[in-house]
Order: structure tokens, then sequence, then C-alpha cells
């Protein structure tokens, strides 16, 4: 009986706090509709548990990053990031995921695609995503990639070997402004507001003006569905006012309600972050810097929880989540007093590498397009 069943290699790495496949460029489908129909499949999407696929279930665990050498001269690796939606059939590759990317440098080091050098590695990643370049600082000691070490993240159980994590010009990248609508704050269905793109397409909102103290679960928050569609509708409104047009199929914006940090230190800040439909189990790190950005920059809805004077250089930010926190380092440009420069350390490991079996269907659906499911 002919066989029709795709095989191809993939590797199944954790990359921060989070968890997907990775693909060299040249194994996928090199048309992006029928590679998102490939990816749909490999997750076992849609499906609410994934069972039939690598995803689990939740967004943290139904990502994809996809990397090749870069077509840029100043990067060494290309890095699409796809966000697998896990009960439709949706693949979006308009944001970043930082967590993810703490994963490609070690990656691309595996496969060939960068020359490890004794003791650290510096690797410049073109996110094509977003456009941005920012650079992975990978462990190689004698000239060997390590998972290896002492560098631990909350979120994520044991220690690993550190990723350092420099995004050098993400301000800005999806729209084109770090404010893309020209103001620090404004209201949205009623609600105090800050659309920032750095990092990430964020809609900084303050958890007291839902009623909230800002240190609830994710369950919590994830069972009021009033607020759920409330962050939906502030969602949709934002997207449109930041250049993004109909965002209800797509997971940028992402909503993020902020309150003041329990850190004594001043320096630190509260947050619970959408992924946009439910709340993320610890916090995204491209979410982490939009965050620890805006809370330096006065007029923000961020700066309002607590945020400190203008200085410049660089300033550490505490960022707060359900399952510990997060240290961001920013560096404000002293002229603008705008974001200039961020970094955090970030772990990954390597789970396992094989043959992942497509099956039969995939082939046979390749023969009509997949909708998304509303």
């Amino acid at each position: 009986m002919h066989r029709m069943e795709k095989i191809i290699p993939c590797v199944l790495m954790r990359g921060g706090t989070s968890r997907g496949p990775f693909f060299l460029g040249d194994w996928l489908p090199s048309d992006p509709a029928e590679r998102d129909r490939l990816l749909l499949t490999v997750m076992g999407s849609p499906h609410a548990l994934q069972v039939d696929g690598l995803g689990g279930g939740n967004s943290l665990t139904s990502k994809v990053a996809i990397v090749s050498r870069s077509t840029r001269p100043d990067c060494d690796i290309d890095y699409l990031f796809a966000q697998v939606s896990v009960e439709r059939a949706c693949v979006d590759t308009r944001p970043n995921c930082g967590n993810m990317l703490s994963g490609a440098a070690p990656f691309a080091i595996d496969e060939g695609l960068v020359q490890a050098k004794n003791g650290e590695t510096s690797v410049r990643v073109h996110n094509v995503n977003t456009g941005a370049v920012i650079e992975a600082v990978v462990q190689t000691p004698g000239g060997r990639l390590t998972y290896e070490g002492d560098a631990r993240i909350d979120g994520v159980p044991g220690t690993a070997a550190p990723v350092r994590l420099n995004f050098l010009d993400a301000w800005g990248a999806v729209t084109g402004s770090l404010f893309p609508t020209g103001r620090r704050q404004e209201t949205v269905d009623g609600m105090a507001a800050t659309l920032i793109d750095a990092a990430m397409p964020m809609v900084l909102l303050r958890a007291a003006d839902f009623g909230l103290r800002g240190d609830e679960s994710p369950a919590e928050l994830d069972a009021d569905v009033a607020l759920l569609a409330c962050l939906e509708r502030i969602r949709r409104v934002a997207g449109a006012r930041m250049g993004l047009g109909d965002v209800s199929d797509s997971v940028i914006p992402k909503p993020a309600l902020l309150a003041p940090g329990a850190d004594p230190s001043g320096l630190s800040l509260r947050s619970r972050y959408f992924t946009p439909h439910s709340c993320h189990r610890a916090h995204a790190a491209t979410g982490a810097v939009g965050v620890a950005g805006a809370f330096l920059m006065p007029g923000t809805v961020a700066h309002d929880c607590g945020g400190p004077a203008p200085q410049p250089g660089h300033r550490g930010v505490r960022i707060e989540h359900p399952s510990g926190a997060m240290e961001i380092h920013v560096k404000l440009n002293p002229d603008s007093g705008e974001v200039q420069a961020a970094g955090l350390v970030r772990t990954a490991r390597k789970i396992m590498k094989g043959l992942l079996y497509v099956p039969e269907r995939y082939a046979l659906a390749q023969r009509e397009p997949v909708a998304a499911v509303a």
C-alpha cells in the first residue's frame, strides 16, 4: 500500500517558559500557506488537548521556531516564530516570542549554522516576524555548546546555562513607532491605556481600574468571563489604532494588567500578561521588556504604578508574574527619554531530536486551504 505520510526532522526544545518544535527552514515547505497547514497538523490543532500532535493544550506549549542562515549581512541567523492556535485552525506569525527566541541560537549552533567560540558565542538574530535584531549570548566552554549551568528562571524547574538576550532595535519594530498613536496614555473603551510597541505590541492597563489587585492567579482571571470579554474589546480597538488592522484573528497586541510591585526597592512592577485570550502562567520575555521600558517612561500607565523619576543609563526593573519574577535591564536614551536597549537572561534545553511523521490526511488536506475556525 502506498504511504503518503511526510517525514521531517524535528528538534523539541524548551525556550524560557515555553516549549515547542524547532525546524531548519529547509525542513519545511517554502510556501507559507502549505507550511502553516503542516504546522497545524504537527501541533495537533485545532483540538483542546492537541492530543494528536506535539502541542500541550496551552498557548505556551503550542509554539514553533523556524531558523535559517540569515538573509541579512549584519546577522547570523533568521528566526521566524509561529504561534499555533490550540482550538482554531490559525497560525500567527505576526508576533515575536522572546522565550522561544532563547532556544534559537543554541539550536543554530547545534545544527551547524553558527560556529561556536571558546567561552561564549554571540549570535546576532534577525527576527523575521518584526524585523528586529537581538543579540543572543550562549555558553560555549571549550568551543562546545552546553545546556548545563547554574542559571535559574522562575517558572522553570532546576537550573541551566544562561542565554543572555539583548534587544537592540525592537522599538517600534512592528508598527514603526514606540508609541504608535503618538500618545503615552489614552482612553480605550473607557479605560486608561498605553499602546506601546516595544519588543511586542501591547495594551498596558491598570489592574485597579478593573477592580483587581494585580496579584490574582491566572486561573482566577481566566474564570472571569466578563473581564476577558472586556480585554478583547479593548485589544481590538487598540489594534486598529496601532495600525494593525483587524486583530480578531491575531495574537497581537497583547493586553497586560499592571499594579505596583511588592519589591521594597521600588523598581518593581506586578504584571498579568494575556496571550491574549488567557493569562500567561509566567510572563512573555518580549512582553516583560516592553512593560519594564514603559515603567521607566513618565506618562505611561505602567509608570503610574510607581515608576521612578527619569534617569539616563541602565536601570534594573523587576517584573513580578504568577510564577515568580524576572529582572529586565533597560537603558533609556538620554535625549528622548525613550527605551534605547533592554536585556534579560533566559535558559533553554534541548529535549529531543528525531523524525516527525505527518499523517496521510495532511497530504490530502493540501488539496484544500485550511480556513480559520471562528
